[in-house]
């Protein structure tokens, strides 16, 4: 009689698979660590409905740098870009991910933004800091901008500032402050027409406070946020001497009121 051996089973190949297995993260690693800068800059355009772009962008979504352009939106006709190129630093964390937005044409220091999940939905977190824009972006933006076509500078400057999804609401934290200084207009030939601030206050019910710091174009009002909508009620007018040189603005920026203007939003 013959005794046969037993056939033995086939050892799994655990080796091979813990190489393939390493292969693909170390593939989605690469993917991830080194994804081309113009994947960002077409989700921002998505986004923002093609109203904010990064043209010629180079880098990674990490690191990278692009020029910035302010646009009236897809199949929009107005455009302006930003002098110099912006450069970007992302940092991601467990809690979210932080960002260096470095644009020497407008800020001395980089810019510090953090956004992260939160419960409902996801909060950004400005670093307070100062920054100064040419009013001649806003053109970028489509109408009313457009059709004003202003000049002049905007000083921002945020303290403690945040913004928070809850759902459909929006809540605001913080205080932002804007200061346009010597607007002037392509509707009137009074240059500059003025000076003013928008004060922004963040809280339960965050409000919004324009004045006229000085000018001939007196602008004044106050708006509120209720987390889902935006109001605002004020009023535009020319000092003494100068109603003839404001009156084609005041025609189109608000309800002509004999000498004022109504502002109303929302």
């Amino acid at each position: 009689m013959v005794t046969r051996a037993p056939l033995s089973s086939p050892k799994p190949r655990r080796g091979w698979r813990w190489a393939v297995l390493g292969i693909v993260v170390g593939a989605l690693l690469a993917l991830v660590l080194f994804s081309p800068a113009r994947w960002l800059a077409a989700g921002l355009s998505s986004w923002s409905d093609g109203r904010l772009l990064l043209v010629n962008p180079r880098g990674t979504v990490w690191n990278g740098a692009a020029a910035v352009v302010f646009a009236s939106g897809a199949g929009g006709g107005e455009a302006v870009s930003l002098p110099g190129t912006l450069n970007w630093r992302l940092r991601p964390s467990w809690g979210g991910v932080s960002a260096s937005l470095d644009l020497p044409c407008c800020a001395a220091q980089p810019l510090e933004l953090r956004a992260g999940p939160r419960a409902g939905g996801v909060q950004i977190d400005w670093g307070d800091g100062r920054s100064r824009w040419p009013a001649t972006m806003l053109s970028g933006l489509g109408a009313p901008w457009n059709t004003l076509k202003l000049e002049g500078t905007l000083d921002l400057s945020t303290r403690a500032f945040s913004l928070r999804t809850d759902g459909p609401v929006l809540r605001i934290a913080g205080q932002a402050t804007l200061d346009a200084t010597d607007v002037s207009s392509s509707l009137s030939t009074l240059r500059p027409m003025g000076s003013y601030r928008l004060a922004l206050e963040g809280g339960n019910r965050p409000s919004l406070l324009l004045s006229t710091r000085q000018g001939s174009l007196e602008l004044n009002g106050s708006g509120s946020w209720n987390g889902t909508a935006f109001r605002f009620n004020g009023e535009a007018s020319a000092a003494p001497g100068s109603e003839d040189a404001l009156s084609n603005l005041l025609n189109i920026i608000g309800r002509r009121d004999n000498a004022r203007s109504i502002i109303t939003l929302g």
